[in-house]
């Protein structure tokens, strides 16, 4: 079993929560960071994605690289420099360290890489499987050109698991934030038709996913990361105040309201992606959150 984890992106949310059930696993965790590191059980190694530099130690005895880094998807409005940015922050990270893999001896088996389900982008009530092409807008050419860098780590013969994930529901990071706080200052409202179907999955169950990868070293390719039971926007909107116990009195968001504050980026919001959490499921993965009200009664407390 792989014991000896280099993780990039890991001062994300799931990062920090994958190093934290890793070290309790009893795996050697080391991370390349821009600056250093205050978890002395962990190790870290200084990169510079823009400038080109990695310190080539940070391979040493590592067997597992866990590729996490990019740039926050919905952190800032996508203008032309930042989707270079978003795309850039993912594709050169990964071939930074393939280069050092290239030029110096090492015992790097396997890459375990996240993804996003928006490789699939909108597409209504149709549901997705891994086997769906993409399509062509923003969001979907980014998914691409990330999973494309990480594949060319089978020229160097590692096996490459590549996980598209869905909305990730944790409260310290990522949408469900943004999602509470109107909620909580009793002006949260359904954005859009409400319609729309977002793909979620519990954090944890996220973090559990990746312990799969790492340890099934028969799993390769690629995997959706997402609950089997897609909700709405709607009806997670509803979800959210029923268990904060507030109420929804708001209207609708206007889809063109979305548009005018958020440009291309509202197509997150609005964007429907109905995704298919069987092939992950039929490899033996135990789901512990498979319904939101039960996800967020476990985020939020009673």
């Amino acid at each position: 079993m792989s014991k000896n984890i280099l993780i990039t992106g890991a001062s994300g949310s799931i990062g920090k929560r994958l190093i934290r059930l890793l070290l309790d696993k009893g795996y050697s965790i080391s991370v390349l960071s821009r600056s250093g590191g205050k978890n002395q059980a962990v190790k870290t190694y200084i990169w510079d994605i823009d400038k080109g530099t990695i310190d080539e130690h940070c391979i040493d005895g590592v067997d597992t690289i866990v590729h996490l880094a990019g740039a926050g998807i919905a952190e800032k409005r996508w203008t032309e420099k930042r989707k270079k940015e978003l795309i850039s922050s993912r594709t050169r990270s990964i071939g930074l360290v393939y280069e050092l893999l290239k030029k110096r001896k090492h015992q790097v088996t396997s890459v375990i890489s996240a993804s996003g389900i928006g490789y699939y982008s909108d597409r209504g009530d149709e549901l997705m499987t891994e086997t769906a092409a993409p399509l062509n807008d923003f969001i979907s050419r980014c998914c691409v050109e990330w999973e494309a860098a990480v594949d060319d780590g089978e020229k160097l013969g590692l096996r490459i698991l590549k996980f598209r994930t869905g909305v990730v529901l944790d409260k310290n990071g990522g949408a469900l934030p943004t999602l509470v706080k109107p909620i909580k200052l009793y002006v949260g409202s359904v954005l859009g038709s409400g319609r729309q179907w977002i793909s979620w999955i519990h954090w944890l169950d996220v973090v559990d996913m990746y312990i799969l990868g790492i340890e099934n070293t028969s799993l390769a390719g690629v995997y959706n990361m997402v609950a089997p039971n897609p909700v709405t926007n709607k009806q997670l909107t509803q979800a959210v105040a029923k268990q904060l116990h507030k109420p929804l009195w708001a209207p609708k968001v206007p889809a063109f309201i979305l548009k005018l504050l958020l440009g291309e980026m509202s197509s997150i919001v609005l964007g429907s992606t109905k995704v298919s959490a069987q092939k992950i499921v039929d490899a033996g993965f135990k789901f512990k959150y498979t319904d939101v009200p039960e996800a967020l009664k476990d985020i939020y407390g009673q």
